[in-house]
């Protein structure tokens, strides 16, 4: 759609421009520093930072009518720029100028309501929004979008040559890094570093394709995480972990367009959120409070925290009683390869903005769960078996949601909305393991035999087989299709054709 063709009252706001005035707001010290380089922690007191604009009151300037018309308009605006997560430039980093911005198809991602058949089985209709159609295929390329472009305006106003991105990862987050470091040329190369044996052979596959360097080390994610976080104040290197505020601030994007989706009307929506290094859960409770801090929205959803019994930090916290004590945990192995994090590196911005969202809903607007290993593969398999594709943290979701019917926290007037961080076919060995029944040791998961499903070898007695040695004769393959026809026929208890209706 041209702009010429836009309402007059809107069509000077429909391309952004650069403008806010973004700092690094230290959660320790208080201190605020200037967003004119790359911070992870505060230079006075190595506290963790949140990025925040400074000029952001005068975004209540403008009627929350005002911002979700230009929001919906915005999205036929033909402009790459303006595309993706940077649709809500404004509420996301607005001093970033569309020149800088780095799309390559994130976001607006769709929210899909579960099939019929599915919604019986688990008794409540629900909605999932399918993170794993992003580019890399998980939700972490919100984050790096945001993240490469600050980078790539670093890299364009300070004439850097040369920067290395760094950082550790599960899977997801090396995919993305690599995937958005290669856009931007030769002026940013990638180095992740994976737990050896931890990480999927697709998601290893992604920063290999990307051209990243791959470091492989001994023991699970934090303990990636701590070299990460030593190289990161050694060296000159971009750390892109979601200790990265820009990371933290392009995944409120989530929240935004699930606000979109439902016509900005978040009333009796529960949001389930999985939770590894706690970056995503803390964007979408950031996201959630600008927009209503801003009146796009006019009432907060509930958000429930999700975790694998095997690496619960935030589940063990806010299911003690206060005044509560965080203490990381020793993760054992988990389906939910994404989530299997002992100590969340953004925990401390979770805590922060759970208080001001319990402030504004003191009565049940924040729930942390925990599952077990068995559900969180059952639900993945049960969710694909009924239209839905989700990954191992889509199927920890469900299984929350079953968690959270069965204890009231989800009321019959409320629809659940899940969050699948990643496609399915990133944790295709999982499943495939679930039905060659190789999950009982480590994972202590036994298959159900209803939900195990193998490819079916057709024997073919006495009958010709076509092989790369000698193509068969004309007579050798007529007689070879019309045996594994027949085969094939029995088995799915085909009816002839003249024999009736298709039943």
């Amino acid at each position: 759609m041209r702009l010429e063709q836009f309402p007059a009252s809107i069509r000077d706001y429909l391309i952004a421009k650069p403008g806010g005035d973004l700092g690094y707001d230290c959660l320790g010290c208080g201190a605020r520093h200037k967003a004119d380089r790359l911070l992870y922690t505060c230079p006075d007191c190595a506290g963790l930072l949140n990025l925040t604009d400074a000029l952001d009151g005068a975004l209540s300037n403008k009627s929350g009518d005002f911002w979700r018309s230009l929001f919906d308009y915005r999205q036929m605006l033909n402009l790459e720029p303006l595309k993706g997560v940077f649709l809500f430039h404004e509420f996301l980093a607005p001093s970033i100028p569309l020149q800088d911005i780095l799309y390559l198809g994130e976001g607006r991602t769709p929210v899909v309501e579960a099939p019929e058949a599915l919604a019986e089985e688990i008794g409540a209709h629900f909605y999932i929004k399918l993170e794993g159609l992003n580019p890399s295929a998980s939700f972490k390329d919100r984050g790096m979008a945001a993240a490469l472009s600050y980078l790539n305006f670093l890299v364009r106003t300070q004439n850097l040559t040369s920067v290395m991105a760094v950082c550790a990862s599960t899977g997801d987050t090396s995919a993305a890094a690599a995937l958005y470091s290669s856009a931007l040329g030769t002026a940013v190369k990638s180095a992740v570093l994976l737990p050896k044996g931890r990480v999927t052979a697709q998601q290893l596959s992604q920063p290999l394709g990307a051209g990243a360097t791959v470091f492989e080390l001994p023991g699970v994610f934090d303990d990636c995480m701590k070299v990460v976080e030593k190289l990161s104040d050694d060296y000159q290197v971009a750390l892109l972990n979601s200790k990265n505020p820009w990371r933290v601030l392009g995944q409120e994007s989530y929240a935004f367009e699930t606000a979109q989706r439902f016509d900005y009307d978040l009333s009796h929506k529960v949001l389930f959120v999985p939770v590894g290094n706690a970056g995503n859960i803390t964007a979408i409770l950031s996201g959630l409070l600008k927009f209503y801090r801003h009146k796009v929205i006019e009432k907060l959803p509930k958000i429930v925290a999700v975790q694998s019994e095997r690496a619960n930090p935030v589940f063990l916290y806010y299911n003690s009683p206060k005044p509560r004590t965080y203490s990381p945990v020793t993760v054992k192995p988990s389906v939910a390869q994404a989530a299997m994090i002992g100590d969340p590196v953004s925990f401390p911005r979770l805590a922060k903005l759970v208080d001001q969202y319990e402030k504004i809903c003191p009565h049940s607007s924040f729930f942390a769960l925990e599952v077990k290993e068995q559900d969180i593969i059952d639900c993945m398999l049960l969710a694909n078996r009924r239209g839905f594709t989700v990954c191992t943290q889509g199927g920890e979701c469900l299984a929350a949601l079953k968690l959270a019917l069965a204890q009231g926290l989800v009321g019959p007037k409320e629809r659940a909305v899940l969050n699948s961080t990643a496609h399915a076919l990133k944790f295709s060995n999982f499943q495939n393991a679930y039905f060659e029944d190789f999950l009982k040791e480590e994972y202590a998961i036994t298959a159900k035999p209803y939900l195990v499903n193998r490819p079916k070898a057709l024997e073919l007695k006495n009958c010709p087989k076509p092989s790369g040695q000698r193509p068969l004769n004309p007579q050798e393959s007529e007689q070879f299709v019309q045996i594994s026809a027949q085969e094939i026929a029995s088995t799915l208890g085909l009816k002839a054709k003249g024999s009736g209706r298709i039943s």
